[in-house]
C-alpha cells in the first residue's frame, strides 16, 4: 500500500465536512451555505474512497461519483433559486427565508 494511511485520509475528511457544518450553521449567505454543503459532501466523498482503497474495491468510488452527480444537480438548482430571488430584488438571507412565498 503506497501513499498515506487510511487514518490520515478520514482526518482530512471529517476536516472537510466539519468545516462545512460550522459553515452551514455559522453563515446567513445561502451561497454559502451552498459552498459549505459541497464542502460537506466532498468530506463525505474522501472517506467513501478512503475506505474503497482500504478495502481493494470499487463500490465506495461508484457511491461517490452518484454523489458528485447528485451534488452537481443541487447546485443548478441552488444557484438558479438564488440568482431569481436576486432578480426580484428580494432579502438573501437565510434566517429570513423560513417560510415560502407564492
Amino acid at each position: 500500500m503506497n501513499g498515506p494511511a487510511v487514518t490520515w485520509y478520514l482526518c482530512v475528511a471529517a476536516f472537510l465536512f466539519f468545516t462545512g457544518a460550522l459553515g452551514v450553521l455559522i453563515r446567513r449567505s445561502p451561497l454559502i451555505v451552498l459552498l459549505s454543503l459541497e464542502l460537506m459532501l466532498n468530506g463525505a466523498n474522501l472517506a467513501l474512497i478512503a475506505f474503497s482503497r482500504f478495502h481493494g474495491r470499487g463500490d465506495g468510488q461508484i457511491f461517490a461519483l452518484t454523489v458528485m452527480a447528485v451534488a452537481a444537480s443541487e447546485v443548478v438548482v441552488g444557484l438558479g433559486l438564488i440568482v431569481a430571488m436576486a432578480r426580484r430584488k428580494l432579502d438573501l438571507d437565510v434566517d429570513k427565508l423560513r417560510t415560502l412565498r407564492g
